[in-house]
């Protein structure tokens, strides 16, 4: 099996899948975060090289205060128990997204992190928090304009170089859990290219084996880059 280099997963359906128990949103958020966890281990041992998640993006602060609250106390936990797991799991992980936003002990956390796990050599695992795809674009255009670089030098590459995820290959499979079929604002520029697979299952439920079936499904896909397959017409399929 044709194992993707990069995996690109939107945790959708937490809160959804509370509720559906009777439990507070929280509480599904909670055993999404224990499920981040479980999957990392499983992506690096099945042969995935890069793992990104959707954790928190610019457009979740319009959540309750309550909820948004919640989220960052969780956040604070994880980012703390996290370099324990990443030194366990040889995992690096680095995050994404607009830091200067968070509280400053969760920059901080965040800092100390990605440089605690800077030098492991497994899994290199990212977390999209505060993330919003407009806002990385924006903010590279920004930085491009405070380099100096002109309209004539930029190219695709350079503008690649300049967005959160520089060093970091476009993903090669989406996962979207809990059913919606849309990208809320997520790796727009990297994931071009990208195969799709959207499932129903709430992330807090997404295990080994549906991360096996998604990845059955991306061996099914023929990926042409825009190419055209030999005996086939036209540009775009």
């Amino acid at each position: 099996m044709n194992i993707p280099q990069h995996v690109a997963i939107i945790l959708d359906g937490n809160g959804r899948w509370a509720k559906a128990k009777g439990m507070p949103r929280n509480y599904g958020h909670v055993q999404g975060a224990k499920n981040v966890e479980r999957i990392c281990e499983d992506a690096y041992h099945m042969g995935i090289k890069y793992l990104t998640v959707y954790a928190f993006s610019t457009e979740n602060w319009k959540r309750s205060k309550e909820e948004v609250d919640a989220l960052m106390s969780l956040l604070r936990n994880y980012m703390k128990t996290c370099v324990k797991t990443a030194k366990k799991n040889h995992m690096r992980v680095r995050v994404i997204g607009d830091k200067t936003g968070l509280a400053k002990d969760i920059q901080d956390s965040i800092d100390n992190l990605e440089r605690e796990s800077k030098e492991q050599d497994g899994l290199n695992f990212t977390i999209a928090i505060n993330y919003g795809s407009r806002d990385e674009i924006c903010r590279a255009v920004k930085k491009m304009v405070q380099e100096g670089i002109s309209a004539e030098e930029i190219t695709e590459e350079m503008i690649a170089a300049h967005l959160d995820t520089a060093g970091i290959p476009d993903p090669d499979l989406l996962i979207r859990t809990s059913g919606e079929l849309r990208l809320s604002n997520y790796l727009m520029w990297q994931l071009a290219y990208t195969e799709f697979y959207f499932t129903d299952t709430p992330w807090p439920d997404f295990n080994k084996g549906e991360l096996a079936r998604a990845i059955e499904r991306y061996n099914q896909r023929d990926r042409r880059y825009g190419g055209v397959k030999e005996g086939s017409e036209g540009t775009s399929g």
